[in-house]
């Protein structure tokens, strides 16, 4: 990294270099648990020549009628793109699936049978990646009191979900009793990240900043479906999902004046993607649906945010101008910094109908409307402490004295104790009341239960979890000493 000017431009630029090598063995083809053959590896099925498209690539899998007896050619795949044995590029595999098997039966290579064990022919060492990760940043002060500015940064993070490899998943998958497996295939993680803005001093002591900021996130790690795969379809991880962050800050500084400094910014905010976390697909998934992606708000796509950070503060001695008492300085080294955070609701996904969510068996709920298109409330919070310095000295003598500073505070969070509500029922919109015991279609069943009164009384008590709301005041009192 270096830092430079070139006429009125200040640049600071960089470039790191990372290689990830997930240093073990992965699949060759993640669709295919043994080695087959590509189409400029085959020329005849059985003595009888075949032509293939022009548009197949020579490196597609080619797929026959009969993995035991081929004789006739169905279809390719290239990637997770399938063809048939015309070479158009199709999504639904009943045109390459021979009639009485499950899964399209792929080519294998010369040699191989499917009654061979799980071989490492089938697999091969992990190629690491070398990433390459620019930063650019550079200011352009337009003014004394004005100031441009920019930068680009690039950042990648290994993947963090279900890439160990797991060798007994294989012999699961041959054998046709599996769950999710594992891929060690897997790449790291990308962030592109954008900024420009404009700084303009208002006076001596304060100023106002105002930025955009884009940020693109890339093979985002997810779950996904190998439909088509042999000997049987599987779910696995894939670096399939994206999503940006975009949005606007301003943000207004005033240096200390008097006693008082303060630092206030407003956030706007849109965050989407296909997935926000590497479950979100999960219930497609489960369903055998295919890889669909569509982009939603992230669970934390929160499109308000409003930050004030208020610090007062006495000095000592001749910058001290607080009340005394008997000529003390009652207040020296003794401040008061309040945070306040004004944000509105994340997003949530309303179901259509009351289910019972607080059972211990509830029904899967059906989606009223577009996934994660209801919102929250919105939330406030404020963070006091008050605290005061005080110098000690120890030693005897001016060459053995030492200094320390002991620091003596009370931190109360959530000051105003605001009941803040931070998940909901998906039918009511409600965080203490999921609807079930007010529901009509509900109620010949609780009139059933052993004792109605407490049924209904236990219930109540259950739904109202307390983890839907934020914490409560907490204060706590406390010393640092540094030395």
């Amino acid at each position: 990294m270096d830092k430079f000017a070139f006429d009125d431009l200040i640049f600071n630029v960089g470039v790191r270099v990372d290689r990830f090598d997930a240093n073990q063995q992965i699949l060759k083809d993640d669709f295919s648990l043994y080695p087959t053959r590509t189409v400029g590896e085959v020329s005849d099925i059985n003595g009888q020549s075949v032509t293939h498209p022009t548009n197949i690539p020579s490196t597609a899998t080619v797929y026959i009628n009969d993995i035991e007896d081929p004789t006739t050619l169905m279809g390719y795949r290239e990637g997770n793109q399938w063809y048939t044995s015309n070479g158009v590029a199709v999504n639904d595999l009943e045109s390459i699936t021979p009639s009485g098997y499950v899964v399209p039966q792929p080519y294998l290579s010369q040699g191989v049978s499917t009654d061979d064990d799980v071989s490492s022919n089938a697999f091969e060492d992990y190629k690491p990646q070398i990433n390459i990760m620019p930063r650019i940043a550079f200011s352009f002060p337009i003014s004394d009191e004005a100031l441009f500015f920019a930068h680009y940064d690039v950042l990648t993070k290994r993947p963090t979900t279900g890439n160990r490899l797991n060798p007994i998943d294989y012999f699961y998958l041959q054998t046709g009793n599996i769950g999710t497996v594992n891929n060690p295939s897997l790449l790291p993680e990308k962030t592109i990240d954008y900024e420009i803005g404009f700084q303009q001093v208002l006076n001596i002591r304060s100023s106002l900043k105002i930025s955009g900021f884009y940020r693109e996130q890339r093979n985002q790690v997810a779950l996904v479906n190998k439909i088509g795969a042999y000997p049987q379809t599987y779910s696995t991880w894939g670096n399939i999902d994206f999503g940006t962050i975009k949005g606007l800050t301003v943000a207004y500084d005033l240096r200390r004046t008097g006693n008082m400094s303060m630092r206030a910014s407003y956030t706007l905010q849109f965050a989407d993607g296909t997935g926000s976390n590497p479950y979100a697909a999960q219930n497609l998934i489960a369903s055998d649906q295919p890889n669909l992606r569509t982009i939603y708000p992230y669970t934390y796509d929160q499109r308000h945010q409003i930050i004030t950070a208020i610090d007062y503060r006495y000095g000592s001695g001749s910058s001290y101008d607080g009340p005394r008492i008997a000529g003390k300085e009652i207040f020296k080294n003794t401040g008061l910094n309040l945070v306040a955070n004004f944000a509105s609701g994340m997003p949530y996904s309303r179901q259509q109908r009351i289910t019972g969510a607080a059972l211990i068996s509830n029904p899967v709920p059906i989606l009223e409307g577009e996934p994660l298109g209801s919102r929250k409330p919105w939330n406030f919070r404020g963070d006091l402490q008050i605290d005061r310095n005080i110098s000690l000295e120890f030693g005897n003598g001016e060459s053995k004295k030492k200094t320390a500073n002991l620091n003596v505070y009370l931190l109360m969070t959530n000051v105003f104790n605001t009941l803040n509500i931070t998940n909901v029922y998906r039918a009511t919109g409600n965080a203490g009341d999921d609807g079930y015991l007010n529901a009509a279609r509900f109620q010949t069943s609780i009139s059933t239960q052993n004792n109605e009164e407490v049924f209904r009384y236990y219930y109540a008590m259950k739904a109202n979890n307390p983890y839907n709301f934020g914490i409560p005041r907490q204060i706590r009192l406390g010393v640092k000493l540094d030395f």
